[in-house]
C-alpha cells in the first residue's frame, strides 16, 4: 500500500531538501559547451554542407527523379537535418535552463540566426519537389524501394503544395522569421522566466507561485492568484502587445498562403482533418455540463460552499492527505506502472534517470513548464521538468518520459519521418500518465485517499480536455477578432471570461484579476491552436486503455507499433488495429464516457 504523508507546500523549499538530489542534464552527448571546437566544427560543417547541397541538387530534382537518383538527395537532407537539428537543439537546451542569462540568449540568438541562413540554402528542396509531376514521381515511386519507403512524407509534403509561394518569397518570409515571431516568442520567454514575484513578503518565480494555486492552504491559494494577477496586469501592455503582433504575422502568412480557416496551417502539420478537429471541440463543448460543470458543483459541495473561487479549482480536496514524492519514489512509481504494461517500456525509460537526460530542478530563469526534446534521430531525447514532489509533477514525470520513450521508438524512422504529428505526439505521454495512475489506485485501499486520487485525476482530466478545447475555443476568437484591428487588454480578457463561463460553469467564481490569466499560456505565443492536441490525445488514450482493459493479450505489441511508426502512417491506419476510427463521432464519445464514468464513481462514493 502506498504511504501517504501530511505535508504542506512549504514543507517543500523550492523542492529540494525534502525530495532529494534531483537529475541535471548532461549536455555533453551533443557538445561539451558553447566553445567547443566540436560545436564550432560541426555549425562550419552544416554552413558548407548546405551550400554543396544547394550548388548539387538546385534546379535538378526534375532530372534526378527521372534517372532513378532522386534518394541520394533525400538522404543528404536528412543527413544535413540530422546535424543542423542537433546544433539548434543544443543551443537551445542551454537557454532553457536559464532564459535570463544574457550569454545564453545570446548564444541561442546567434545559432538561430546561423541556422536560418543556411536553412535558406536549401529552402529550394521541398518547393522544387512539389513541382515534380505526380506521374514522375509516381514512376520514381515503383523503381526504387528505398526512395518509395518515404512515400509518406511525400504525400504530406503534397498536402502543402496549394499553400506554396514562388521561391523568393519563401526565402523572404524564411529570413525574416528571426525578427519576426522567433524573436517575439524569445521576447516573451524571457520576460516571463525574469518575472519575480511579491508573494507574502516572499520572491518567488512565475512558476513557482502557480504552483502554489494547488497548495492545501486556502489562503496561500489566494495569495498566490492575487500575486500572478497583479504581475500579469503590471505587465499586460506588453503581453497584449506580443499576442496582437504574433495573431496578425499569421494572418499575414495564412493570407499570402490561401488557408481558408485560421487553424487549417496547424490541421495540415498535425496531419488532421479540420472536421475531425471540429467534431472534437463540438463534442467536448456539448460535453461541459456533464463533466466540468457538474464536477465543479460537486467539489464546491465538498468544500461547503455554493461557489469555489478561481484560486480554489485545482485545490486540493479537504479531506486529502497530499503526498511528497521525493525523486527516487517519483522515479520508481512511473518505472513500475511502465513496467506492469511491459518491461520493455521500462526498459526504454530507464536510460533517462541514468544517464543525464532529465533535468528536474526548479531555478532562477529556468523556462516554466514540462516538455520533452526529441533533439535529432542520432542523439537522444531530452526531459525538463519543474520538480516540485506534488503527485502532479510524478504524472508529469510520466507524461514527459511517455514522450521521451515516443522518441526514442520513433528515432529509427530517421530524420523525415521520425516526427510525429501533435495529434498523436500525446498518445504515449497520456498513456503514460493512465499507467502510473491506474498503478497508484490499485494499490489504494484506503477509502479517502482513493477518493481523493480519483478526484485529482479527474481535475487533469478535465485540464487536459475541457481546459484545452476552452483555449482552442478562446484562440479561435481572438485571432478572428484581431482581422478587424489591433485589440485592446480589455477586449481580449473579454473574450477569456466569456470562454471560461463557458467551460467552467457556474460553481466557479471568476474573481477579480482572473480576466489577465490567458497571457502566462505560452501556448498561445508558440504554437497557434496546438492545444487541441492535448485533448485529441487524452480522449484517444482513454479509447485506447478502453480497448487494452478489454483485451490486453497482443495490445503491448500493436501499441509500441504505433509509436514505432512515429510520422510515417496517417492516424487512421495507425489507430485501425485497435478498431478506431477519430472521424466516427462515437471515438470522441468513448474517449468523454471514461471521464463521466469515474465523475460517477465521485458523486457516488461522495453520497455513501
Amino acid at each position: 500500500m502506498i504511504n501517504f504523508a501530511q505535508a504542506s507546500q512549504s514543507a517543500i523549499p523550492e523542492g529540494q531538501d525534502t525530495i532529494g538530489k534531483l537529475p541535471v542534464w548532461d549536455l555533453s552527448d551533443l557538445y561539451s559547451g558553447r566553445d567547443s571546437a566540436q560545436f564550432k566544427a560541426d555549425l562550419e560543417k552544416a554552413a558548407a554542407d548546405a551550400a554543396d547541397f544547394e550548388e548539387k541538387y538546385k534546379g535538378k530534382l526534375v532530372a534526378l527523379t527521372k534517372s532513378g537518383k532522386l534518394i541520394e538527395a533525400i538522404e543528404a537532407t536528412e543527413a544535413l537535418g540530422d546535424l543542423s537539428g542537433k546544433i539548434g537543439s543544443f543551443a537551445f537546451l542551454q537557454y532553457a535552463q536559464n532564459a535570463t542569462d544574457q550569454d545564453r540568449a545570446k548564444f541561442m540568438g546567434d545559432v538561430n540566426e546561423a541556422l536560418t541562413k543556411l536553412s535558406t540554402r536549401v529552402l529550394f528542396f521541398e518547393l522544387e519537389l512539389n513541382r515534380i509531376e505526380d506521374a514522375v514521381l509516381e514512376e520514381a515511386f515503383k523503381s526504387d524501394a528505398a526512395l518509395a519507403r518515404y512515400r509518406p512524407w511525400f504525400d504530406e509534403l503534397r498536402k502543402a503544395k496549394p499553400y506554396q509561394l514562388e521561391d523568393r518569397v519563401e526565402e523572404l518570409f524564411h529570413d525574416k522569421s528571426t525578427t519576426g515571431f522567433s524573436a517575439w516568442n524569445r521576447l516573451y520567454d524571457e520576460t516571463l522566466a525574469a518575472l519575480a514575484l511579491d508573494v507574502d513578503g516572499e520572491t518567488l518565480s512565475l512558476e513557482a507561485t502557480l504552483h502554489r494555486l494547488s497548495d492545501r492552504d486556502a489562503k496561500k491559494r489566494e495569495t498566490a492568484f492575487k500575486a500572478v494577477s497583479r504581475i500579469l496586469q503590471d505587465n499586460a501592455r506588453l503581453l497584449t502587445h506580443i499576442t496582437n503582433v504574433l495573431a496578425k504575422d499569421k494572418e499575414i502568412s495564412d493570407r499570402w498562403r490561401g488557408y481558408g480557416d485560421i487553424a487549417d496551417s496547424r490541421h495540415l502539420a498535425n496531419s488532421v482533418e479540420r472536421e475531425v478537429v471540429d467534431a472534437l471541440q463540438s463534442a467536448v463543448r456539448e460535453a461541459y455540463p456533464r463533466l466540468s460543470h457538474r464536477y465543479y458543483k460537486m467539489k464546491a459541495k465538498w468544500f461547503g460552499q455554493d461557489k469555489l473561487n478561481a484560486w480554489d479549482r485545482n485545490a486540493p480536496l479537504p479531506t486529502a492527505d497530499e503526498r511528497v514524492f521525493d525523486w527516487e519514489t517519483a522515479k520508481s512509481t512511473v518505472l513500475d506502472a511502465y513496467g506492469q504494461f511491459s518491461p520493455k517500456l521500462a526498459e526504454l525509460a530507464q536510460p533517462f534517470f541514468d544517464s543525464g537526460w532529465i533535468d528536474a530542478p526548479t531555478g532562477k530563469g529556468k523556462l516554466s513548464g514540462a516538455f520533452a526534446h526529441p533533439t535529432v534521430p542520432s542523439a537522444h531525447p531530452y526531459l525538463m521538468l519543474n520538480y516540485m514532489g506534488r503527485a502532479r509533477d510524478v504524472m508529469t514525470l510520466a507524461h514527459e518520459l511517455g514522450h521521451g520513450v515516443h522518441q526514442r521508438l520513433a528515432a529509427a524512422q530517421g530524420p523525415l519521418l521520425a516526427n510525429t504529428p501533435l495529434t498523436l505526439a500525446e498518445t504515449a505521454s497520456v498513456f503514460g500518465e493512465m499507467l502510473t495512475f491506474r498503478s497508484i489506485l490499485n494499490k489504494t485501499t484506503d477509502k479517502k485517499q482513493r477518493f481523493a486520487l480519483l478526484s485529482s485525476k479527474v481535475e487533469d482530466m478535465l485540464n487536459t480536455v475541457v481546459r484545452q478545447i476552452a483555449f482552442y475555443t478562446f484562440e479561435r476568437k481572438v485571432h478572428l477578432a484581431r482581422r478587424d484591428g489591433e485589440l485592446r487588454t480589455e477586449e481580449i480578457n473579454a473574450l477569456w471570461m466569456e470562454v471560461q463561463r463557458e467551460s467552467l460553469g457556474d460553481a466557479i467564481e471568476l474573481n477579480e484579476g482572473y480576466d489577465i490569466f490567458w497571457s502566462y499560456i505560452p501556448h498561445f505565443i508558440h504554437s497557434p491552436f496546438y492545444v487541441y492536441a492535448y485533448a485529441f490525445g487524452d480522449c484517444l488514450v482513454n479509447s485506447l486503455y478502453a480497448q487494452y482493459e478489454k483485451a490486453a493479450d497482443g495490445f503491448a505489441e500493436r501499441y509500441f507499433d504505433l509509436l514505432k511508426a512515429g510520422g510515417s502512417k496517417h492516424h487512421s491506419e495507425l489507430l485501425a488495429p485497435f478498431g478506431l476510427d477519430a472521424k466516427d463521432p462515437q471515438f470522441w464519445s468513448l474517449g468523454l464516457s471514461m471521464i463521466e464514468g469515474l465523475i460517477d464513481e465521485l458523486e457516488a462514493t461522495s453520497d455513501a
